[in-house]
């Protein structure tokens, strides 16, 4: 069982006439001879998501929720490692494996080396730790779908996916901390994170170890906010509230991200020391 406290997600498809299918976008913008820079070996404790989510019929490949099963099963209880990279693929595919890492019984930590765009981005919110490569992005938007039919069954489809939508942002949120609002309007959007403003948002928690030198200011505040986190999730808080009072906090300070109104992406002139000085003061308090 992950050590956060994550939302479970829907697994089940609305329908057999309805296929999620990967973004041409993001397909575009995917280098998928990113790869992790040790080789895997049998020792090492570690799952690749290299591909597109779901089995691809052009190439006979992909990365299915069978597929990370049995790996988990072959990996055992424990520690295990996850190597991001995939332009993203089937949803409800992307949601099973998310709830399979969620579901795993050792700490899960997620590495994002290149993209993990549309059902990747889902997967990767399982991590206990999610790391983010400096030039590595996050994409998230609203379930893009083929579907065929009369008009009356492509209303019905937009209804059964809000649910799926709706599950998805349920995730974002926990794993951030950001209101709703913001995050719907983040999925709207069709939002390309890259890899410092996804730790400044929350959707990741540092940089990858090979990123983390020469962060300055950046690897201070970082640090600063999962000081605060550890603190008040010491009191039982869970960390979707503490992510919202950490968010709540960087708003005062200047930080559009914490408002919770529009789009948080924009980078305000917070100052972070008034953060880990309150860090502090929680410690003295609690």
């Amino acid at each position: 069982m992950s050590l956060k406290n994550l939302p479970g997600a829907p697994e089940s498809r609305p329908s057999a006439s309805v296929r999620s299918e990967i973004l041409p976008r993001a397909l575009e913008r995917w280098n998928r001879e990113l790869r992790a820079a040790v080789a895997e070996n049998e020792e090492d404790r570690s799952i690749s998501v290299y591909d597109v989510i779901g089995y691809d019929y052009w190439t006979g490949e992909g990365v299915t929720a069978k597929r990370i099963a049995a790996a988990l099963r072959s990996l055992g209880a424990g520690p295990v490692t996850v190597n991001v990279n995939s332009p993203g693929g089937d949803m409800f595919e992307g949601l099973a494996i998310y709830n399979l890492f969620r579901e795993h019984k050792g700490e899960v930590t997620v590495k994002v080396l290149g993209l993990a765009a549309s059902a990747a981005s889902v997967i990767a919110m399982a991590g206990d730790t999610v790391q983010i490569a400096r030039a590595g992005f996050l994409m998230i938007h609203n379930a893009w779908v083929i579907a065929a039919g009369n008009r009356n069954d492509l209303r019905e489809v937009a209804d059964w996916l809000e649910p799926f939508d709706a599950a998805m942002a349920d995730i974002y949120v926990a794993r951030t901390g950001l209101e709703a609002k913001a995050v719907a309007n983040l999925m709207d959007a069709e939002s390309w994170i890259g890899g410092s403003a996804a730790i400044e948002q929350g959707f990741a928690d540092e940089l990858l170890p090979s990123d983390q030198i020469g962060r300055g200011e950046a690897k201070a505040s970082a640090a600063a906010v999962r000081r605060i986190e550890a603190v008040l999730r010491s009191t039982g808080i869970p960390k979707s509230e503490a992510m919202r009072l950490i968010s709540e906090i960087k708003s005062s300070a200047g930080d559009p991200a914490g408002g919770g109104e529009g789009d948080p992406t924009g980078r305000g002139a917070a100052d972070m020391s008034r953060t880990a000085a309150l860090a502090a003061s929680l410690t003295d308090i609690l």
